[in-house]
């Protein structure tokens, strides 16, 4: 104690010079934010660089092209006009002169094979000296062709950039959208855009936008929420620095380093704000609470045993919401790792500077501990007739709560299986624009990005008969699948030549003659389809697809690999599927090992760190119980509701785990300090419930306040990840002031 006073009164001593000290680092920190703060969506933060996923599908980008595709959908009154075609051909020159574009493509430089001369020669497929129902017959000839270059009524005209790999282009992204919009707005005001980067730079603005609008909340909602959890008005403002000072010193430190927000970064503010202030409010509560008993003590005597009363408590939750956060640092997505590391030191930041703060406000701050009174109240609400209330409850029916609760938690871990593991990309959006076209380019061209199939021979070339039959009658079957959608290989083209020009695959031909001709076609085609390698060992599909949900690429995945062992004899053929899609698919697998890792990590580490506490192996296991129950029936609700685990909502077990036990330590550590006071459990508990009640209401209050401020965003995944934690922080509590107490009173002897 005397240690202690010693290093209170320093503090107060050097109060100026500290408070100077933190008001230039928080001024330097915000300065920072404000010039530094980006935000990263791109794939580096989903997967790191040497996962062999990310680098084949980087390898695929720089062999055969990147699926970084601007998809535009233009509204004509008819698309065969020569005047249209023009456009789009000034379009191109405007485009395929910057530096990050690799290719364009439309109807005005889309080409097709015709047999000339005793050779293939590739000419344009729009024609203005043809007439109307002449194109329109011939784009029947090339239907998977020309369902992407114009729709069937002739209202709609479509055109591709791609842009160069992703690597080369990822900083830029944002720049590239506002660029490309402001070239296509010089030749179209009606226009619709989609495709990969499109929806990057609309999930970044996103982000940035809602990462204000949640920033501005959290502290609207704490400043009134402080006014009817403290009890004077004087201990606002301490409260409201112990919330604002880590946050932009973290925030400092993450734009100093060159670190960007994400889609999960985004959520630290809201989360460390409403952290920050639970152990505020439980301070002064505690400071407050010992100046009514303590009439005597001087100020400084009353800090230190604010400080000596509320550290451990505090000191374990703060460890075991520090292991939810760290556990995520198991995760093998790099945006989880992030997660982890930067909450975690905004909670070492939080800790110190709460107590730093509130000892400094605290000698300040002369009060009238008797007629201090919080600024809001509800007059008919008696906490002492509530608590009161809850203690005779859990006495009286403690067989019934263990009975009904335990029931509960079995049938929670039963629905633990029952939940989904899916993310769909189109929940990671908000509604908008981008949203808007996108629904509407799928409507039209049935897709909005495409995929990559490569089937290699490891004997000889494609180019021969036999290997060429089985690719058409593997092609035939995927257009079939339901998930895909015109897909287009040197198949489309051959069938068009033997309808054309019939003699060129005549039976009689040679084997020779057959794979010259073929090979021509895959020498001089296009740069946006890739149908051979150089060698001609590999011939390509393209194929185009819907945004999916994971689930559904992992069943398009598993389809395309059961057509090709239908149609290829595995042992003299390999098939690669390329393309973000495939990258993306492999989620499910990652948050399910987020999930297993981080889960078990947390709950570990917590088990030690509560049977450190406790002392007790059986009071430890009695005091873990409740806390698994809010995740048992974070489980029911997600499997009724059929709400999945995707990328955000991956990360909450981990979390919840660490924040659920946060009043339970409170709870626990006044339970076994009365231990000292002779007494049966069920008076210890009672009077724990006595000395804690309001704190646990007010970090509750503040927790679930905080979350659902997260859960008012416009993106739905976000939106699921706030309503869940804050559903999981209110059962949290409900355990603590039932469950807990009744198997205390029930069980500890």
């Amino acid at each position: 104690m005397k240690l202690l006073e010693v290093s209170i009164a320093k503090i107060i001593k050097y109060r100026v010079v500290i408070i100077a000290i933190l008001a230039l680092a928080m001024a330097f920190s915000a300065y920072q934010t404000v010039q530094k703060l980006t935000v990263d969506n791109s794939l580096s933060i989903w997967f790191l660089e040497d996962n062999p996923s990310y680098k084949a599908y980087i390898d695929y980008q720089e062999e055969f092209g990147s699926d970084e595709i601007f998809v535009g959908m233009v509204p004509v009154e008819n698309a065969l006009e020569e005047k249209n075609i023009d456009r789009l051909k000034e379009l191109h020159q405007a485009i395929d002169s910057l530096w990050y574009v690799k290719t364009s493509f439309s109807l005005a430089k889309a080409k097709y094979p015709i047999y000339a001369n005793k050779k293939i020669v590739f000419e344009d497929l729009y024609n203005a000296q043809r007439s109307e129902k002449g194109l329109k017959s011939l784009f029947k000839k090339l239907p998977n062709i020309s369902a992407q270059l114009v729709t069937d009524d002739y209202k709609h005209l479509f055109f591709y950039i791609q842009l160069n790999p992703t690597p080369s282009i990822e900083e830029q992204r944002e720049v590239i959208a506002g660029d490309i919009k402001t070239i296509i707005e010089l030749y179209y005001d009606d226009y619709y855009l989609s495709g990969a980067p499109v929806l990057n730079e609309a999930y970044s603005r996103g982000i940035y936008k809602e990462s204000l609008v949640f920033g501005v909340l959290t502290v609207l909602v704490i400043a009134i929420m402080l006014l009817f959890l403290l009890p004077s008005k004087r201990y606002l403002f301490m409260a409201l620095l112990s919330v604002a000072a880590p946050i932009t010193l973290l925030f400092g430190i993450i734009t100093s380093f060159g670190f960007a927000l994400n889609m999960i970064s985004m959520l630290i503010p809201t989360i460390l704000m409403v952290y920050s202030v639970s152990d505020a409010v439980h301070i002064i509560n505690i400071y407050h609470k010992e100046g009514l008993v303590q009439k005597s003590m001087s100020k400084q005597q009353l800090m230190s045993l604010a400080v000596l009363k509320s550290f451990t408590p505090c000191f374990y939750t703060t460890l075991t919401t520090f292991v939810g956060y760290f556990a995520l640092y198991l995760s093998p997505l790099p945006a989880f790792k992030n997660m982890g590391i930067f909450t975690c030191i905004g909670l070492l930041l939080a800790f110190a500077l709460v107590y730093v703060i509130t000892i400094i406000g605290f000698s300040y701050v002369n009060l009238d501990f008797e007629k201090a009174k919080p600024v809001l109240s509800w007059k008919r609400y008696s906490q002492s007739r509530t608590i009161d209330w809850l203690n005779n409850i859990t006495t009286q029916y403690k067989n019934s709560i263990i009975i009904f609760s335990s029931l509960i938690l079995i049938f929670g871990l039963y629905s633990v299986f029952k939940v989904n593991i899916d993310t769909n990309s189109l929940d990671l959006l908000a509604e908008g624009q981008a949203k808007e076209d996108l629904r509407y380019v799928e409507q039209k061209l049935k897709s909005s990005s495409r995929l990559q199939l490569n089937i290699t021979s490891k004997t000889e070339t494609m180019l021969k008969s036999e290997p060429l039959k089985q690719l058409e009658s593997f092609q035939t079957k995927l257009e079939r699948n339901k998930f895909m959608s015109t897909p287009v290989s040197v198949v489309n083209l051959k069938n068009f030549l033997e309808k054309r020009t019939p003699v060129l695959f005549q039976s009689n031909l040679s084997k020779e003659s057959i794979a010259e001709t073929i090979g021509s076609i895959g020498d001089k085609s296009q740069d946006f389809y890739t149908f051979f390698s150089k060698d001609f060992k590999t011939a390509g599909i393209t194929i185009g697809v819907k945004e999916l949900k994971t689930s559904e690429l992992e069943t398009l995945l598993s389809n395309i690999n059961s057509d090709f062992e239908s149609s290829f004899n595995q042992e003299e053929y390999d098939i690669k599927v390329n393309g973000f899609s495939v990258v993306f698919a492999q989620l499910n697998n990652f948050i399910l090992e987020t999930q297993f890792k981080s889960f078990f990590a947390a709950f570990f580490v917590a088990f030690l760190c509560l049977w450190h506490f406790i002392k007790s192996l059986r009071s430890t296991i009695l005091v873990l119980i409740p806390n698994i129950l809010p995740l048992a029936i974070l489980a029911i609700f997600m499997s009724l509701l059929n709400i999945p685990l995707d990328v955000s909502t991956a990360m909450i077990t981990p979390i919840m785990l660490g924040i659920a036990m946060d009043d339970t330590i409170h709870l626990v550590y006044k339970y076994r300090r009365s231990k000292k006071i002779r007494g049966s459990a069920e008076q210890r508990i009672n009077k724990a419930m006595h000395y804690t009640g309001s704190a646990l209401f007010s970090t509750t209050i503040a927790l679930v306040a905080g979350f659902l401020i997260i859960a008012s965003s416009a993106v739905p995944s976000v939106r699921n990840f706030g309503l869940l934690c804050a559903v999981t922080v209110a059962i949290a509590l409900l355990t603590d002031i039932f469950y807990l107490p009744s198997l205390l009173k029930r069980l500890d002897k």
